[in-house]
Order: structure tokens, then sequence, then C-alpha cells
């Protein structure tokens, strides 16, 4: 029997003003509880929150219900997948160990009911972003990484949090010229024989076609609540 798979990207919680997370935490949460019934897995494809740092003994505070909804899908049977994306990089082992998510630093090929798709969040594959693939291996390198968890969680959350909003500042400002890169990419991985291409990252919801495969785009969450969702055929569904 076919299982149902559904996909979410670029919620960016801790984004906003407190009313509005607290407005889309409750959102999410209640498509998290939908998503524990109705699907078998869960692919999260990066951007959760809109920065996250964890220590050895520490992770940031707030979202604790959001924490707990994801932890109730493998109480029930259920798989949590996390992409890590380019504003929720700094994890350690709290998602695999508490959540029991599977936890993936780069983007994964899985076969899903008989379909081959390639999975990720879309940061570093464009092929002129030089500049960030440089500062990705810099956020990335787990020494400098060790290093910064010396720094008080206090200032340290606070500087990943300025960190985020560089990145996300440099992101909204680069000209990529004429293409969808992504797209670009995409179409190279259904050249290598995929069904279905999957990122999210530019915000930009899409569902092109292209020879025999399907390019997705998840869109935001954070600018239009949405979630993708698989059995035989993709489809992209509003939450409201």
């Amino acid at each position: 029997m076919d299982k149902t798979y559904f996909f979410i990207s670029d919620i960016h919680l801790g984004l906003g003003s407190h009313e509005d997370e607290k407005s889309k935490e409750k959102l999410l949460l209640k498509f998290l509880r939908y998503a524990e019934k109705e699907c078998d897995e869960l692919f999260i494809v990066g951007d959760l929150f809109d920065h996250w740092f964890e220590y050895k003994y520490v992770i940031q505070k707030g979202f604790i219900r959001i924490l707990s909804a994801l932890s109730e899908f493998h109480d029930n049977k259920k798989q949590v997948h996390y992409l890590i994306g380019n504003h929720d990089f700094l994890h350690r082992d709290f998602f695999e160990t508490e959540i029991n998510a599977v936890l993936y630093k780069n983007p994964i090929d899985v076969n899903l009911n008989g379909k081959k798709f390639y999975i990720g969040h879309g940061d570093g594959l464009v092929q002129n972003d030089f500049g960030y693939k440089i500062l990705k291996g810099i956020l990335r390198n787990r020494f400098l990484q060790k290093a910064y968890s010396v720094v008080h969680p206090d200032l340290g959350i606070k500087i990943a949090s300025l960190t985020s909003r560089t990145s996300r500042d440099y992101t909204t400002q680069k000209k990529y010229g004429a293409k969808d890169g992504l797209f670009e990419t995409a179409k190279i991985k259904i050249d290598e024989g995929y069904d279905y291409i999957i990122f999210g990252h530019s915000h930009e919801r899409a569902f092109k076609n292209y020879k025999n495969g399907i390019y997705i785009n998840l869109g935001a969450w954070l600018d239009k609540p949405c979630f993708g969702k698989f059995i035989n055929k993709f489809e992209i569904i509003d939450w409201e």
C-alpha cells in the first residue's frame, strides 16, 4: 500500500514580532496535528527556524509546543525528516535524540512509492552563487562551530539571529539573472533520471514540468502557508 508523504518549507519561526510568531505557531501546530494523523512521513525542507544554534546542553527557548508536536510523530510510529536550511543549520543532536527525526545536512535522493525524488533546501545549488557557497562553508565548519559554542548562549543565540538576518538580506538582494537557478538545477537532476525535484529557499512557489520530471518549489509557509502532498501524484495544498 502506498504511503502518504507531506512536505513543508521555510517557516522561519522566530522571525517576526511576538504576536506574529504566536499566530504562526498556532497555525503550524494545527497543521502538525493534522499531518500526524494524515501522513506517514513528514519532510521539513529547511528553515523551520529563522535561526537555530544548539549548544551541548542548551537549546534556544520558544516554540516548545512545535517541538513537542514533532516528537509525537515518532510516538505514533510516523517519521519526520529534517533537511537543514541556510537559517537553521547549527544543529547538534537534539532533533535526532529527543525528537527522533532524521537529520540531513545535504540534499537527499529517496524512492517514494516507486518514484525517484531529489529533495533539498536549495541553498548553494544555484550555479552562480559563489559568495553564498563560501559563506556556507564557513558557517558549517565544525571547528568554527565548536569554537563558537564557548560563547555564552545569551550572546551566541543573539549573534546567530544577526547572522540569519544577514543571510536573508544577502539572498533577498542577490541578483541571480533572468533564469530560475533552482529550476536550472532541477533540469540537470531530471536529466539524471529523477522524477521529482523538491526545493524551498527561494520563497517562490513553483510547479514546472520538464521532460519526464517535475520541479516543485514549496514556496514559504512564512508568506503563504501551504504543504506538499504525495501519494501517487504531487500536489501543493494551501493551509488556511
